[in-house]
């Protein structure tokens, strides 16, 4: 099962409180104040970790707690600290703070996000809620006139509230499509993924990472998404609720069926995605992008090709066919001059 948002609970342990002691050993029956701090609350901390690359996990545990820190000894002796529970999260985490806002227009409270971080690098570690401090015992309290104190103050509450947790895979290139534009098969010609493929709309139900392997220790990395249709950015189709893992990619491939094999205009379908692309986030329209004419091997293909080219003459675009293997060797070197070496350009 595949989970790239959740809504989950997170609440760090509770400070201890402070003891109230007063020391009675052998010969000394008034020894004094002697009563320990309370120990420290756990911390709820997330380690970004590349072992896992989904969120399910927390499907089945979303309530994230710390235990709490114990009530202090005596002879002034702190009470245990509560334990820190760390939990593992894929790189491209962005976590967010659910909060209530009263909307003066409607007259109703409303639940906003607040974003809290955002976690790409593998070992980096967050603080989810921090733990509550432990309280002071009497021993605190003793003065020259004030030498039998009760006084003691009790552990502060750790850190707690309710989160949403994002998760935007981490890759250069991302490929856009409509249903059996070739996407898939492109993906596993170009890197070592296996995404499924058939010969029917959706095959693709999940995103896919693939690592490119350029030469000379360089390689980028490449996501599919399942298809697009028409109205995604409404949330009508699969795609819509994975747009979210191209959001990071610095290059957009737009992968388009040339031959228009299911009566679809190669054109149209173009227009479809950037528009699609625009509406759900205008940040991403202005990304660089690149057209890839997939199914060159068909008869059909070759028309609408040339017309491809005379609608989008400033647009980079590589005639190819996944199927056939054909065509990838200008598109892998285009690749590699983008996103190879260190990632840069």
């Amino acid at each position: 099962m595949f989970v790239d948002h959740i809504k989950v609970h997170g609440r760090a342990g509770r400070g201890g409180d402070g003891r109230v002691h007063f020391h009675r050993g052998k010969f000394r029956p008034k020894g004094g104040p002697d009563g320990g701090d309370g120990g420290r609350g756990g911390d709820v901390i997330l380690r970004v970790d590349n072992s896992t690359d989904s969120l399910r996990t927390f499907f089945f545990n979303g309530r994230l707690h710390a235990e709490n820190g114990q009530l202090g000894g005596d002879s002034n002796k702190s009470g245990r600290s509560g334990e820190d529970v760390h939990f593992k999260v894929p790189p491209g985490l962005v976590i967010s703070r659910i909060v209530e806002r009263f909307n003066e227009e409607t007259g109703e409270v409303e639940e906003a996000l607040e974003q809290v971080a955002d976690l790409t690098e593998v070992g980096e570690e967050f603080t989810l809620c921090k733990g509550g401090k432990g309280g002071k015992g009497n021993q605190h309290y003793a003065t020259s006139t004030h030498q039998a104190p009760r006084e003691f103050t009790p552990g502060q509450d750790g850190e707690e509230g309710n989160y949403y947790f994002e998760l935007r895979s981490i890759a250069d290139t991302g490929l856009v499509g409509l249903p059996n534009a070739g996407k898939s098969t492109l993906l596993s010609r170009l890197s070592a993924a296996k995404p499924k493929i058939a010969n029917y709309p959706f095959t693709t139900l999940q995103p896919m990472v693939g690592v490119i392997e350029f030469g000379n220790f360089r390689r980028g990395t490449m996501a599919d998404i399942p298809g697009l249709i028409e109205g995604a950015h409404q949330n009508i189709g699969l795609g819509h609720d994975f747009l979210r893992h191209i959001q990071r990619c610095r290059i957009l491939v737009f992968v388009v069926d040339t031959a228009g094999s299911e009566g679809r205009d190669p054109i149209a379908d173009i227009e479809t995605l950037r528009t699609e692309i625009k509406l759900y986030d205008p940040a991403m329209g202005k990304r660089s992008w690149v057209i890839i004419c997939n199914k060159m091997d068909l008869p059909e293909a070759e028309e609408h090709y040339k017309q491809i080219k005379d609608r989008f003459k400033r647009v980079r675009i590589f005639p190819i066919s996944a199927d056939q293997g054909t065509g990838l060797d200008k598109l892998r070197k285009y690749l590699d001059d983008k996103i190879g070496e260190q990632g840069k350009w």
